[in-house]
This record gives C-alpha cells, sequence and structure tokens, in this order.
C-alpha cells in the first residue's frame, strides 16, 4: 500500500544533515542579506537534487528590518543597565534615546490598560501572552505610550535576550496602510529574569526607565524558492497541496526555526516526487522569506502574485514550522475546521497514543492564503500544560528567538515521527478521489459565534443569519453524507470521477467562501495586521458587536453600527452563498 511505502521511506537522518548543514554554514539568515540568498539558493539546490527540477528563487522587494543590540537602563529609584535587543521594525530614537516612567500592562492586550494611564509612558509587558508583538506595539500606541518594553518567555530564571518583529502590517505596505499600520515605536525585547526583576519593581513604585534602539529598516531585494511536482495527468488537472514554510532567520542558528520545516519540506519532496505517478494532485513547496522581518512578505507576495492560480487549484495550505522541539510530548494542530476530523484520524493512528489536540487556525506564521480561501493546517510537538504554565506560554521552547536557538533543541527521534504524520496527511490530500473534508464543524462553530452574539446583534438584524446558519447546519450534514458514501464506493472500486469532481469543486467554493468569513476581518483581497485582536473570535468582522450596545445615542454609536451592518449583509451573503453552492452540488450528484 503506497501510504505504508511514503511513511516508511520519509527519513529523519536525511532531515538532520541538511539542518547540520544550514546551521552551520549558513547562520542568521536575515531576509535581504548575503546570507537570507544563500539560503533560498540551498533550498533550490536540494530541492533540485531530490527530483523536483521545476524549482527556482524569485527575487521581491520587500521592507524589512535589521535591529540591534539596544541600550536600556533603569534611572530610578536605582541605577541598573539591562541587556536588550531591539526588536525589528522598532522605530529609531533620538541618539540621546527617551526616558519615561514604565508601567507594567501585562499582555498588553486593550484589557490590560482598564484604569491605567500610559500616556507619555513606556510599557512593560509579557512577550509570550496573547497578543502577538506586533499587536501589542499597535495598541500601546493607540493608548498613547512612547515605548514598549517586552520580557522574554520561559522560566523565571531565563537570561535569553529575544528578538523579534513588531511590525503590524502583513507583508508589504500600501499607501493606504503605510501611515496607519507600520509600527510607530520604539520597541526593545529583554530577558524573563530581568523583565520579572522589574515587575516586581513597579509594583513597589514608580520606575522611571531610559532606553535608545538601534536598527536600520529599508527596502532590499529577499528572495523565496518555490519547488512544485506538478503531474503530466490528473482526474483534476492543475489541483495541488501548497506546502510552506519560512527559511529566513534571526541571529545564531535558528536550528527549530525555521532549519528543521524546510529540511522536512525537502525530505518530503524527495519521497513524493518518487510517488508522483501514483498522485492524482501535485504539491508546490514554497520556502518564504520575511516572515521573521518582514511579516511575510514573501508568502504574502506569492500569494497576489500567484492568485488565479491559487484560487482555482489549491486545496489546503500545510505549513511546517518548528517541528521536533526537545522536550514536546504532546502533538498539537491547529487547523480550519473542514480539516478536523481528517488530521486526526491519522494523528489517532500514527502518535502511538500520545496525546493530541486542536485548535482553530487563526492568522499567525504565514497564513497569507486566508483571503483566497484556502483551508490551511500545521502540527507539531506541544509542551504539556504544567510546562506550559511553568515557562510563561513558552509553547515553542525557552530558546525560541534567541541564540540560544541550536541543534540541541531538536529530538530526531520525534522528528521521525513527525515526518511520518506529515507524509500520512500530504498523502491522503493528494491521493484522495473526494477531498478528506466535512463541513458540519465549520457550521457548527458559525452557529456558535452568532448565538454567542444573539443579544447584542439585535440592534443589525444578526436573528435572520442566524437562522440561515440554521439552514446552512443542516445542508452541511447532507453534504457530508453524500461525500461519505461517495469515499465509500470508491473504496469499493465502484467510484464515479465526475462525481468526485463535482464534490471537490464544491468543496474549494465552499472554503473559499467560509474561510475568508472565518478568518479575516479584512476580507478577500486584505490582509489584517499580525496578530490583530478580532482575530481572536470566529467571524472576526463581527467582533464589535458586543461594544454597540454599550454606546449611547450619538456619532460613535451611529457609525460603528452603520459599519456592523455592513458586516452583518456579508455574513448574510456568504451563507447564502454557501447554500447555493451545496444545492447545487446536491442536484449534480442526485
Amino acid at each position: 500500500m503506497a501510504t505504508v511505502a511514503v511513511i516508511d521511506e520519509v527519513n529523519a537522518a536525511n532531515v538532520r544533515r541538511h539542518v547540520e548543514t544550514i546551521v552551520t554554514e549558513i547562520p542568521h539568515r536575515a531576509a535581504g542579506s548575503a546570507n537570507g540568498k544563500r539560503m533560498a539558493e540551498y533550498s533550490c539546490a536540494a530541492m533540485k537534487e531530490a527530483g523536483v527540477a521545476d524549482t527556482r528563487v524569485h527575487e521581491l522587494p520587500a521592507i524589512v528590518s535589521f535591529p540591534e543590540h539596544a541600550d536600556f537602563a533603569v534611572r530610578s529609584p536605582a541605577q541598573i543597565s539591562i541587556q536588550a535587543n531591539t526588536l525589528g521594525h522598532s522605530t529609531l530614537t533620538m541618539p540621546e534615546g527617551i526616558t519615561g516612567d514604565l508601567v507594567y500592562v501585562g499582555s498588553g492586550a486593550f484589557a490590560d490598560y482598564e484604569g491605567k494611564d500610559v500616556r507619555g509612558k513606556i510599557i512593560l509587558t509579557e512577550l509570550s501572552y496573547s497578543p502577538a508583538r506586533h499587536e501589542k506595539q499597535r495598541i500601546a500606541a493607540l493608548m498613547g505610550a512612547i515605548g514598549c518594553v517586552m520580557m522574554n518567555w520561559g522560566h523565571p530564571e531565563n537570561e535569553a535576550v529575544p528578538f523579534g518583529s513588531v511590525k503590524p502590517v502583513w507583508g508589504n505596505p500600501t499607501p493606504e496602510n503605510y501611515d496607519t499600520e507600520m509600527a510607530t515605536l520604539p520597541c526593545i525585547g529583554i530577558s524573563r529574569a530581568a523583565g520579572l526583576k522589574l515587575k516586581d519593581m513597579c509594583a513597589e513604585g514608580p520606575v522611571r526607565v531610559w532606553l535608545k534602539t538601534h536598527v536600520e529598516n529599508g527596502w532590499r531585494p529577499v528572495q523565496i524558492t518555490v519547488g512544485e511536482i506538478a503531474l503530466d495527468e490528473s482526474p483534476e488537472p492543475g489541483d495541488f497541496v501548497l506546502v510552506g514554510g519560512h527559511q529566513d532567520s534571526w541571529p545564531g542558528e535558528a536550528a527549530t526555526d525555521n532549519a528543521a520545516g524546510n529540511a522536512c519540506m525537502i525530505e518530503l519532496a524527495r519521497v513524493f516526487n518518487q510517488h508522483r505517478g501514483e498522485l492524482r494532485r501535485g504539491l508546490v513547496f514554497g520556502f518564504w522569506t520575511a516572515h521573521e522581518t518582514g511579516t511575510m512578505a514573501g508568502s504574502s507576495w506569492f500569494a497576489d502574485r500567484n492568485w488565479d492560480k491559487l484560487r482555482d487549484h489549491a486545496v489546503t495550505y500545510f505549513q511546517i514550522d518548528q517541528p521536533a522541539c526537545v522536550g514536546t510530548t504532546r502533538w498539537a494542530t491547529a487547523s480550519n475546521a473542514e480539516l478536523k476530523s481528517f488530521h486526526e484520524r491519522i494523528e489517532k493512528q500514527l502518535l502511538g497514543g500520545r496525546e493530541y489536540y486542536w485548535k482553530r487556525a487563526a492568522k499567525s506564521g504565514d497564513s497569507s492564503f486566508f483571503g483566497l480561501g484556502i483551508p490551511m493546517f500545521h502540527g507539531q510537538g506541544a509542551f504539556t500544560e504544567r510546562e506550559l504554565k511553568d515557562t510563561a506560554l513558552a509553547t515553542l521552547g525557552w530558546w525560541h528567538h534567541s541564540i540560544e536557538n541550536k541543534l540541541d533543541k531538536l529530538d530526531w527521534d520525534w522528528m521521525q515521527v513527525h515526518l511520518q504524520v506529515y507524509a500520512a496527511y500530504l498523502w491522503e490530500l493528494c491521493t484522495a478521489p473526494v477531498l478528506p473534508f466535512a463541513y458540519r464543524p465549520v457550521a457548527d462553530q458559525i452557529l456558535a459565534r452568532l448565538d454567542e452574539l444573539a443579544a447584542a446583534g439585535e440592534p443589525v438584524g444578526l436573528a435572520s443569519v442566524a437562522a440561515k446558519a440554521k439552514e446552512f447546519a443542516a445542508a452541511t450534514d447532507r453534504l457530508d453524507a453524500l461525500a461519505e458514501s461517495w469515499r465509500a464506493k470508491f473504496a469499493a472500486g465502484d467510484g464515479d470521477e465526475d462525481a468526485a469532481r463535482a464534490l471537490n469543486g464544491a468543496f474549494k467554493k465552499l472554503s473559499h467562501m467560509l474561510v475568508t468569513l472565518q478568518s479575516s476581518a479584512k476580507g478577500t483581497y486584505g490582509q489584517d495586521t499580525y496578530g490583530y485582536t478580532p482575530q481572536t473570535t470566529m467571524i472576526p468582522c463581527l467582533y464589535d458587536i458586543p461594544q454597540l450596545g454599550k454606546l449611547p445615542d450619538g456619532e460613535e454609536r451611529w457609525m460603528l453600527e452603520t459599519k456592523l451592518v455592513r458586516d452583518r449583509n456579508r455574513v448574510a451573503d456568504t451563507i447564502a452563498d454557501a447554500l447555493a453552492v451545496i444545492g447545487d452540488a446536491e442536484r449534480t450528484l442526485a
């Protein structure tokens, strides 16, 4: 059975060979640097060596950042110098730096500012807790702060000083968002040990600090590498699974982030290329850049410049970033809900009784394809809840985004399991006559969110949308049952290619609508800022509905209500269009 073959053929020893070469010969693979270009060329050569002849490097302009150290000191109540890094896309302070009172604001979310006046002050925040660094900076600027100090995650004694970017705009800026979504504050990162001491000092009384940033921000040529296993003949010509991961990195080896992910992609390409004659869908491998210092400029450029092909033929996006971190014992997968039952079935089969868990895919990493409506997922080892609690939610290891990210942070036995799970994922996606999607879980998420907003949404007419969503849920039950019946027929050797194409075409159309609705506030043709607060909820365009009832009649309420009525209409239209797609599929297959 071929699925067993690909599982048996992937080899972590090959991954290790590539990782060791990358971290030794090409450390600090910054986008826009000589090593960034060398990494793109390495990925290209390795993919061709793996048999993927259709691989090339694409060069594009991107606004990237080259941060250096930061100068940081406590001025009162004591004189203390603290080691710090300037964060990517931080603004450059004047030569004299900036001085201000320090205010601890927890995770740096909107709610953490309640009762605190940070105007003209410098905020101290946890780097690890939601929202992301980029959103912390954006919120701090909105609240009137003049600078940000972000303490690392890890154990309380962790001395690692973090790198990171704070540029909110996703990908390259446009004339419309340059003035509103680029970073506007000087931001620095410090160790957890130093940050906790500052937090305690803030609790005891006023703390005055001084900081000075060192950073070069600007446009540079950067490189991505794209390789394609295209099929000469297929029942669904041109369709493919997109596999991606970033190849740029912060200083040091950056072994887990993301040399390991890139090496996994090369190994998967090698094995699947040998089985290309057995596939019905091809594979496109994207080695992105400007992930770390350009906020996804590489993957968003690829989305924009390959729009038609992606819209018509991409069935899923599988992201590989930081597999097999040492010390992780569970398996965590984030996905759009239509993929959940598919990948959990594989995880149950291959993880040997390990605990696995799921969360809804949110816009993070190189998830630049939500506007297109391509369902995505990523999975890798995860720490236990106890370990996360003890390390301030260091989900990617205390060493993440620091020079401590070295080869010893990879578990090679665990890497073999990762490869086998990844191979099984891709094999089913590339060979299943009927794509392994189920849409009732999507309907359940939509229903739950609309129910949560029901009372607050009454002024904008949300009740009728909820009624239509119930009709949609019933239709997804019928569609899922219809798809399952055809899967059984194919398994029994009695399938029909026309039926498979009709179902898969309906699935692609549904995802184009529903992924965008579930995951994007801006919609199809825009990119939400990184870590944008509404992204924490299903159907982010409705995020402000609870705020409506808190506002008195007046200009602010009337403007918000106008916006929310339009967003309500977007949701209503999407659900109606999805119902029409299911109806068409049912009639075609009747």
